[in-house]
């Protein structure tokens, strides 16, 4: 299709849509001027991250009116994230105006009664029929009883003065919110169909292939409903560690009890990254984790493996990618020094969707305590939150236990353990550690996880150095601690051995996630059995959807 274009204003992780777009069969150019807005026959415009950051950036670059008349001509748009929450008049994010095509304005979730931002999959609910079927059908291929993957933190609201543009809503929690918008020449989505699996690439397969304009006469409206429990599902998260061998290759190891954070010791070879992630998702794993653990430490930026390995990874793997180590500033070996949030562009340029901070988040925190909770807007958690959105930063805390014979012999939050200590204690606090769990810090998980909160953090990636790698469970008492300190999602991760496992996670505390890494490579567990236990235990899970 020579006239098909992509909006890009720098809005992260496009490489994703550029690839689900190439794998159904078309090419697609990029407007570089915004001259280039009105040469498209077809427009996708995508965006991630803050309300106000994606308008100022629009507007700076010259490309917000041309985007407007583009949509007065007539000419088919497709809009996505923050790319469809801009075609209202604003957003109570941001003081910048929206582009005002669509009447209301981009609301915040409550994060009083459920976890923000809404971090998932999630059913899209149609509230329009056709009564005749064209070569553009209204619902762009979104089914009523597929799952799609959300991340915002902010929503439209369904009212009386948008209701004919309201293509689909979704309840999350308490709250009912549009979820995709429609009329005439413009479709736009809150979910991301390129991170959506094949359910996602069948929504922009409709917008490839069909008009691009419906013809709104034959189009009735649906009233929208809420109903008792929302349909948002619990994720399944394979995760690989990946290393260098002596052979320069990247491949996924897997240790025991942290073992595998080391540079040396017996560290069992699991295969190439790109393969393994490709199996599990066509396996279905609702998302996919690399954590860089030698960080190349010694590399240029621009030659970093990892970055080639999410670029080729990004190609056939459509749900979302997280990378982790190695973000943070850094300086190259010829002296050119990186700031943490360019770090995390070339990452998110390479097809990641979130970054996950490690050490950095102690250090992150420990300065946050010594400013007397004061932000400098400087931290890394700070500038990648900023630049990306919060949805983009996810903290992954390395916790141990250091038992105490009573919580007065601590100032620092204890629980009641299940496992006694080696003198009976019963008693624990979860100390943080840095570099790979070998330095622990003065500094508990409680006040790590409610810093990284405040300073801009979207979620909570929670291990257990005493859990990891002994397949015996996930450690509740530290996961139901932190998941009642903070408002933002957490992934349980360490432990799991069994399907039984992630079923006791997810029926104990509120997890949103779990995450298994060894299990899975070994497909001692394989991530079906997984979904399918817990799909019989009536835990709501995404179903394998393989079909185009």
């Amino acid at each position: 299709m020579p006239g098909l274009y992509m909006l890009d204003y720098g809005a992260g992780n496009v490489r994703s849509l550029v690839n689900a777009v190439q794998f159904l069969g078309y090419d697609i150019q990029f407007v570089k001027d915004p001259s280039d807005i009105a040469k498209a026959d077809k427009l996708i415009f995508p965006g991630v991250g803050a309300f106000g950051h994606a308008m100022k950036a629009l507007r700076e670059k010259g490309y917000a009116q041309p985007l407007k008349d583009y949509i007065a001509s007539g000419k088919p748009l497709m809009g996505i994230c923050v790319g469809m929450q801009s075609l209202f008049e604003g957003s109570d994010e941001s003081d910048e105006p929206g582009l005002g095509v669509i009447p209301g304005k981009v609301q915040k979730f409550d994060a009083t009664t459920k976890s923000v931002p809404h971090m998932g999959w999630n059913k899209a609910r149609l509230n329009k029929s056709q009564t005749v079927k064209v070569q553009q059908l209204v619902e762009y291929n979104i089914d009523n009883e597929k799952v799609y993957y959300f991340v915002h933190s902010y929503a439209a609201r369904y009212t009386e003065k948008n209701k004919d543009w309201a293509l689909s809503t979704t309840q999350y929690g308490d709250e009912l919110f549009i979820s995709s918008v429609q009329k005439g020449n413009v479709f736009a989505t809150q979910f991301h169909p390129e991170k959506s699996g094949h359910a996602g690439l069948n929504v922009l397969k409709s917008f490839l292939t069909g008009s691009g304009i419906v013809d709104d006469k034959t189009v009735s409206l649906i009233p929208p409903q809420m109903t008792k429990q929302d349909a948002f599902t619990k994720r399944v998260i394979a995760c690989l560690d990946v290393r260098a061998n002596d052979n320069g290759d990247l491949v996924v190891t897997k240790g025991d009890q942290y073992d595998v954070r080391e540079s040396k010791g017996d560290v069992r070879n699991l295969g190439k990254p790109v393969d393994l992630a490709r199996r599990y998702f066509l396996e279905g794993a609702d998302e996919v984790t690399f954590l860089n653990i030698t960080s190349f430490r010694n590399c240029p930026l621009s030659d970093t493996p990892m970055l080639e390995v999410l670029k080729r990874t990004s190609e056939t793997v459509f749900v979302p990618l997280t990378i982790g180590g190695g973000i943070r500033d850094i300086t190259d070996p010829d002296g050119t020094f990186k700031p943490a949030f360019e770090v995390a562009g070339e990452y998110f340029r390479s097809g990641a969707d979130k970054v996950s901070i490690g050490s950095d988040a102690v250090y992150c925190a420990e300065a946050y305590y010594a400013n007397n909770k004061q932000k400098t807007g400087k931290t890394a958690i700070e500038t990648i939150a900023e630049a990306y959105g919060t949805q983009a930063v996810v903290i992954s805390v390395d916790p141990r236990r250091v038992y105490v014979k009573s919580p007065k012999d601590t100032t620092h939050a204890v629980v009641k353990n299940s496992i006694p200590g080696p003198h009976g204690e019963e008693y624990c606090w979860y100390q943080c550690t840095v570099k790979g769990g070998r330095e622990g810090r003065d500094l508990d998980v409680i006040q790590l996880v409610t810093a990284c909160e405040a300073l801009g953090a979207g979620e909570i990636l929670l291990n257990c150095m005493d859990r990891d790698g002994t397949n015996s469970g996930f450690e509740l008492e530290l996961i139901n601690s932190v998941k009642n300190a903070v408002s933002i999602p957490v992934i349980a991760s360490s432990g799991a051995g069994r399907v039984e496992d992630f079923y006791e996670v997810f029926e104990k505390t509120h997890v949103e996630a779990a995450l298994a890494a060894g299990i899975f490579h070994r497909e001692e567990v394989p991530i079906q059995s997984v979904k399918n236990y817990l799909k019989e235990k009536h835990v709501p899970v995404r179903p394998i959807d393989s079909a185009l």
